[in-house]
């Protein structure tokens, strides 16, 4: 089917389950941020599940082809896993900047980084059981994982702490697909932030990560979650390097953005999962304006190429504009299927 549509990632949280003034009033958390959470610990599983219920019957009705768990359970899109290693002082967090300039609380590595155990592999059984649908989990990526990280094992070196969160992403990821995952989804946001690192070993680093994976790969670059990350630039810093990338699809947000979807033409070869919904407007598109920012890919993204999803995760939205967007991104994609589908 051309222009499948899903989630990059997130679904906002209900209030009744997360402190959403709170959440909204800080950077994302790197460390663990339990504050957050209006549940009391012995019932919060319980009720993440049943959130999570929610963001699948949402997605699902919204008429999207592919779905995720909302990340309803992490506190933000990277600090459940990373937070989730050996070599990681969890009582004692270090310091690093974010990609605002600011410092903020973070892992502080101190041993060499190792997967324990699997993450988030009772997340994708909880959400296969759920639905029907194919179905996409979410990772974060290495890179930006030794980004948000304070160093002070591996010589104070990010590059090789990012090679050891590699591997611990790539046996995430092969774990993902031997349990069922249609599609996984690397997050890399600090490889726009901060291209000179990126081109120095990121993309080494993401290549390991994705060393022997046989299933559906993607990776998400973007400019930052809207409500937090107010400017966009005209373009990419970090892009058509990952033509070289391993990963079967590259994420990209143009509607915030109005990016030169010319771009796109260095990435064939690759599928798109192309950005088309505005998260800093709580207007929603209608789906005209949906169909319109697909056909501006078409010059240079073959059809049969392109995943239509929102440009980053829906995490800060009121849930209702979410909704409303999801139902305009699916009739938009309906509309340039139709047409070129006659």
């Amino acid at each position: 089917m051309l222009f499948p549509t899903t989630l990059v990632g997130s679904y906002p949280q209900p209030d009744w389950l997360i402190d959403r003034e709170k959440l909204a009033g800080r950077f994302p958390p790197r460390v663990r941020a339990r504050e957050l959470w209006r549940i009391p610990e012995a019932w919060l599983p319980q009720a993440q599940n049943d959130a999570t219920v929610l963001a699948i019957k949402a997605q699902e009705d919204a008429g999207l082809d592919i779905v995720t768990d909302g990340e309803i359970r992490r506190e933000s899109y990277s600090n459940r896993f990373a937070t989730a290693l050996d070599g990681v002082d969890l009582d004692n967090p270090g310091s690093a900047l974010d990609r605002s300039g600011h410092p903020n609380p973070v892992p502080r590595v101190v041993g060499a980084i190792r997967r324990r155990h699997a993450v988030q592999v009772e997340d994708l059984l909880f959400l296969k059981r759920n639905t029907r649908k194919r179905v996409k989990v979410t990772v974060p990526g290495p890179f930006t994982m030794a980004q948000q990280a304070q160093i002070d094992f591996y010589g104070g070196s990010r590059e090789l702490a990012s090679l050891d969160y590699a591997a611990a992403v790539n046996e995430e990821i092969i774990d993902l697909f031997a349990h069922g995952a249609d599609v996984v989804q690397i997050d890399e946001p600090y490889m726009q932030a901060r291209p000179e690192e990126a081109r120095a070993y990121g993309l080494k680093a993401l290549n390991r990560a994705l060393r022997g994976v046989t299933g559906t790969t993607a990776v998400h670059i973007c400019f930052g979650y809207a409500a937090i990350i107010h400017a966009r630039p005209a373009g990419y810093s970090f892009l058509p390097e990952l033509a070289q990338c391993s990963c079967a699809q590259v994420s990209i947000e143009t509607a915030q953005s109005n990016l030169d979807c010319s771009v796109l033409q260095g990435l064939r070869g690759k599928k798109i999962l192309l950005g088309v919904i505005d998260l800093s407007d709580m207007q929603p598109e209608t789906p005209e304006q949906v169909a319109a920012r697909i056909r501006r890919a078409l010059p240079y993204v073959d059809p049969q190429d392109i995943v239509v999803a929102p440009d980053c995760g829906m995490k800060y939205l009121p849930r209702d504009v979410a909704d409303a967007k999801l139902r305009a991104m699916v009739d938009g994609a309906r509309i340039v299927r139709a047409e070129l589908e006659g």
